[in-house]
This record gives structure tokens, sequence and C-alpha cells, in this order.
């Protein structure tokens, strides 16, 4: 797994480009509140958070990762993870690849 790369790219239409010319799709923002957390979980398609703002740690059996404003992680498809937010909250791009 690529793990954690700090990009210190925070501007949404700048990560859009990036994205789009990496082959994602179905890219948008998603915001949580503080504390919000998601329990273990898979997906059938690689997926990319790059936060735009605020703190979030997300959980693999590999280890943990503190994602902050700039930092991008690629889950590949089929890995086990978890994820959870900041006390200020989070932002940040999805997308998957298929």
């Amino acid at each position: 797994m690529g793990l954690v790369k700090k990009t210190g790219i925070t501007d949404r239409n700048e990560v859009f480009e990036i994205l789009q010319r990496e082959g994602y799709k179905d890219i948008y923002v998603w915001r949580d509140p503080p504390g919000a957390f998601y329990d273990w979980h898979t997906h059938t398609y690689d997926e990319i958070r790059w936060v735009l703002r605020g703190k979030i740690l997300i959980g693999t059996e590999e280890g943990e990762y503190l994602l902050e404003a700039g930092d991008v992680m690629v889950v590949p498809a089929g890995t086990r993870h978890w994820a959870e937010v900041g006390e200020e909250g989070v932002e940040y791009v999805c997308a998957s690849r298929y």
C-alpha cells in the first residue's frame, strides 16, 4: 500500500484535476463532523482520500495513518480499513478507480 503521501495541495480544483488525470472517477468533496467513525469495511475498488482541511485517522490491518491537510491516501480494493475524524472535523476529496 502506498500509505500516506504529503502533497501540501489543498486547493479543491487542483485536487480534482490531478485525480481526473490519474484516472479516478466519482470525484466529490465529503465532510465529516468531529468524532465521526466508520467501522471496519472494504471496497471492491481502489479509493482515495485527499484531505483539504482537518484531520482523519485511517486504520488498516497494517497500521494507523493520520492524514492532515494536503495528505492523500490510496486504499486498494479489498483492504480492510476504518476511519475516525479528529476534533475539528474534516473535509476531503473522495474518488474511486475501478
